[in-house]
């Protein structure tokens, strides 16, 4: 599979089926892998990309070169080397760092907006209370088992053992994942969401306890016209945990926006 060179990384990506492009931008817990629930369902009808973050899975950087405010840069690199000029996002967690990034950055570039379970580096203070717990339950519990339902585990052992696993692959990874991204080019301030255009969907969940509903709920607000989707049952990371609502609500989602 490809790799191409951004700004001191190299990152790995595959692409997989044909049609209007969907990029898919994983998580913290995670990397291109993750979305195997993903992949071949769109792949059906759409041109597929995934790929992992700088210093995530098969994406090498130094450690002092990862930095989530070159995660759109790195994007453009993949974009680039497929000669796609515009593309649907679909992002979970971390990944809403580079969705968000693009969508403000380079609009031109985005045809929809999927943000999932994440604030995408929006600066409030709520935002900066749950990143702050979710530092803590990441080191309390692990990105595997902080990340899903309090239930998920029992009621799904072979996932949630597989979720860590495929995240326990990501053996590059620095000792403080904030990196040099911790200034205000890291962040996004909410004033500067008022001139989004982009047709934006955040989907939520209803057990997700590191970045709550509600404050989803209020994030979506600030983008003119997004909508925002609560799914059941899941915690932090719907993709995986009840990938059949997630591919459902994400697909008619693209159904309406992916090919504009």
């Amino acid at each position: 599979m490809p790799t191409v060179t951004s700004d001191k990384a190299e990152i790995y990506y595959e692409v997989h089926g044909e049609g209007a492009p969907v990029v898919f931008a994983h998580g913290r817990g995670g990397n291109a892998a993750s979305w195997w629930q993903q992949v071949p369902h769109f792949a059906k009808d759409y041109r597929v990309i995934v790929f992992d973050h700088r210093s995530f899975g098969r994406s090498v950087c130094a450690h002092e070169e990862f930095d989530r405010t070159k995660f759109d840069i790195d994007l453009l690199a993949v974009l680039d080397a497929e000669g796609i000029e515009r593309t649907a996002i679909v992002c979970q967690s971390m990944g809403g760092w580079t969705g968000l990034r693009t969508t403000v950055h380079h609009p031109a570039r985005v045809s929809c907006l999927v943000l999932s379970n994440t604030p995408g580096g929006i600066d409030t203070p709520e935002v900066a209370a749950c990143l702050e717990n979710s530092q803590r339950m990441f080191a309390e519990q692990g990105v595997g088992r902080a990340a899903v339902a309090p239930d998920f585990p029992d009621r799904n052992p072979e996932g949630a053992y597989l979720y860590a696993q495929i995240g326990g692959l990501n053996v590059n990874l620095p000792a403080d994942l904030r990196g040099r991204s911790t200034g205000p080019e890291d962040k996004i301030e909410p004033a500067r969401l008022s001139g989004i255009d982009t047709p934006t969907l955040f989907i939520t969940s209803e057990n997700d306890l590191l970045f709550p509903p509600e404050m989803i709920r209020g994030l979506s607000a600030l983008i003119p016209g997004a909508e925002c989707v609560e799914l059941p049952m899941a915690g932090h990371s719907p993709y995986f945990e009840t990938p059949d609502a997630f591919n459902e609500t994400v697909g008619a989602f693209l159904a309406k926006h992916a090919a504009a």
